[in-house]
C-alpha cells in the first residue's frame, strides 16, 4: 500500500509568489528518489531545478510546461510506499532509508525557508514514517544534516560544501541558507571582504530583462477596439517572472535615484593592441572585457563612493570594503547581471576565467541567486549589440553603472595628424546623492586614460 504525498511549490529563497514550469524532468509512472530533480522552474532570477522530498512513483504532475504555479500550491504528487512495504518498486533499500532521513529532517522545523513544506517546531506527527529498526534511526540522527530547503541543498552542492560540517542556526539545529552562505564565505578568503560589513540585510533583485516565457495570446476576431487609439488589440502577453522583477527593480531605481549621466569618447587602439599581444597559439589570453573590468576595479578602488549604496533609513552613504563587479550578460531569456565576487582580489587572468564561467552559467540558466544579487557596481558592454552609447538605468540598490560602446575605426587627431583609430564611448550613470559631477568625471577619466594607455596603467596597479 502506498500513500500519496503532494509536494507544494516552495519559496525558493527569493521571496517570490510564483514560478513558471519550464520543463518536467519526470513523467507519471517514473520512479524517483529523495533529492532527485523533478522539474525546472523559472524564477525572477534564473532557472532552478526543484528536487523531490519524497521517494516513490510519480502519480500526478500539477501543471503543464509553460504554466505558472503559485508558491504553496501543489507541484507534484508522489506515491510513497508505507512502512514495511517492499521498496523494490521504488528504488533500493538505501533510497528508502534516504526518504526516511528526509522525514526525520522535516521534524526539525521549516526554518521559515519553504512555504507549505516542512513542519513547525512543535509538530511531531504526520508524514514521518515508522523506521524499520532502531539502527536506522540512530544512523539518521547521527549522520544526516538537518536541512530541508532544496535551495540550501543546491547551494551547498554547487559550492562543494559538506553539510555534515555545517552548524545549523535554525530551530533545533536546522541548517538554513545563511549557514551555507557563511560556510561558502569561510572557504573563499575574499568573499566576506567583498560582501562588506555594511551590506543591506535584504537581498535585492537585480535589474533583469527577459522576454515573456509564455506564448502570446492572440486577440479574438472581432475584439473591441482600444478606446484611446481606435485600434484592435493584436495580442496580450503575460509578464514572466523575469519581466515582473525587471519592472519592479527598474521602477524603483527611477523613482528613488536622482541619476545623472556623463560620457567621453576614448581612443582604445592601444587597448586592442595589448589584447592582441597577449594572445598566443597556445593561450588566447585575457579577453577585452577582462582588461576593461580590471581598469574599472582599479577606478572603483580610487573612487569608492561609486561602490556602495544609500541607506535611506539611517541617512548614510555606505561604501563597501571590496568589489563584486556585476557584468551584463545577454541570454535567450533576456539580460541578467551576475557578479564577479571579490573582483578586487583577482588578477586580469582570474577575472577573465570568472567572466567566462559566469557567462556560460548565464546562457545555461544556472546562475545562483547570490551571483545575481550580490553586485556592488555594474559594467555593461552594450557595444556587443553594435551601438555606441546608452543612458542605462542603475541596478538598484547600486549607485552607478558604466557602459562601453562598440569599438570601431574612426578618424582621430593624434599628435596633430589625422589618423584612423579604434574609438569607443564610455558612459557613466551615477546616483547624484553619493557624489557630485566632479567625482564622477574623475572616475570616468581614470578609466578612459587606462583604456588609452593600458600598459602605463598596468604599471601603476
Amino acid at each position: 500500500m502506498t500513500t500519496a504525498q503532494t509536494f507544494l511549490l516552495p519559496d525558493l529563497g527569493e521571496g517570490l509568489t510564483e514560478a513558471e514550469i519550464v520543463r518536467w524532468l519526470v513523467a507519471v509512472g517514473d520512479v524517483v528518489v529523495v533529492d532527485a530533480p523533478v522539474a525546472e522552474v523559472e524564477t525572477a532570477k534564473s532557472i532552478v531545478e526543484v528536487p523531490s522530498p519524497y521517494a516513490g512513483v510519480v502519480a500526478e504532475l500539477h501543471g503543464a510546461e509553460g504554466s505558472t504555479v503559485d508558491v504553496g500550491k501543489p507541484l507534484i504528487t508522489i506515491g510513497v510506499p508505507a512502512a514495511g512495504e517492499d521498496t523494490a518498486a521504488v528504488g533500493s533499500r538505501e533510497e528508502d532509508k534516504a526518504a526516511e532521513a528526509y522525514r526525520k529532517e522535516e521534524q526539525a522545523g521549516s526554518g521559515n525557508v519553504l512555504i507549505g513544506y516542512g513542519t513547525a517546531e512543535g509538530a511531531r506527527n504526520g508524514r514521518r514514517r515508522k523506521p524499520r529498526t532502531a539502527v536506522v534511526v540512530e544512523a539518521v540522527e547521527s549522520s544526516v544534516p538537518l536541512v530541508i530547503s532544496p535551495l540550501v541543498r543546491r547551494m551547498a552542492r554547487d559550492a562543494k560544501v559538506d553539510l555534515r560540517e555545517v552548524s545549523g542556526s535554525g530551530a533545533g539545529g536546522l541548517i538554513v541558507r545563511r549557514d551555507v552562505e557563511a560556510a561558502i564565505a569561510g572557504a573563499r578568503p575574499d568573499a566576506a571582504l567583498a560582501r562588506g560589513a555594511g551590506s543591506p540585510s535584504t537581498v535585492q533583485a537585480p535589474a533583469l530583462q527577459a522576454p515573456a516565457a509564455q506564448v502570446p495570446a492572440a486577440q479574438a476576431p472581432g475584439a473591441p477596439a482600444d478606446s484611446r487609439t481606435g485600434l484592435p488589440e493584436l495580442r496580450r502577453i503575460p509578464m514572466s517572472g523575469f519581466r515582473k522583477a525587471a519592472a519592479a527593480t527598474l521602477s524603483r531605481s527611477r523613482a528613488e535615484i536622482p541619476e545623472a549621466t556623463t560620457w567621453v569618447d576614448v581612443d582604445a587602439t592601444a587597448l586592442v593592441e595589448l589584447r592582441e599581444s597577449l594572445r598566443t597559439s597556445s593561450d588566447p589570453g585575457p579577453g577585452l572585457l577582462a582588461l576593461m573590468a580590471r581598469f574599472v576595479v582599479a577606478g572603483l578602488q580610487k573612487y569608492p563612493e561609486l561602490n556602495g549604496f544609500v541607506d535611506t533609513e539611517r541617512e548614510e552613504l555606505v561604501q563597501y570594503d571590496g568589489i563584486n563587479l556585476g557584468l551584463a550578460a545577454q541570454t535567450e531569456r533576456g539580460l541578467v547581471v551576475p557578479a564577479v565576487v571579490g573582483a578586487h582580489a583577482l588578477t586580469t587572468r582570474g577575472l577573465d576565467a570568472e567572466i567566462r564561467r559566469l557567462t556560460g552559467s548565464a546562457r545555461e540558466g544556472r546562475l545562483t541567486a547570490n551571483e545575481l544579487s550580490c553586485g556592488t557596481f555594474t559594467l555593461n558592454n552594450y557595444g556587443s549589440f553594435g551601438v555606441d552609447g546608452s543612458a542605462a538605468i542603475i541596478n538598484h540598490p547600486q549607485v552607478a553603472i558604466l557602459g562601453v560602446g562598440r569599438i570601431i575605426d574612426r578618424p582621430w587627431v593624434v599628435d596633430g595628424e589625422l589618423a584612423i583609430r579604434k574609438l569607443t564611448q564610455l558612459s557613466l550613470v551615477f546616483d547624484h546623492r553619493v557624489c557630485d559631477g566632479g567625482l564622477a568625471a574623475g572616475f570616468l577619466r581614470f578609466v578612459a586614460d587606462a583604456f588609452e594607455s593600458p600598459t602605463s596603467a598596468f604599471a601603476d596597479l
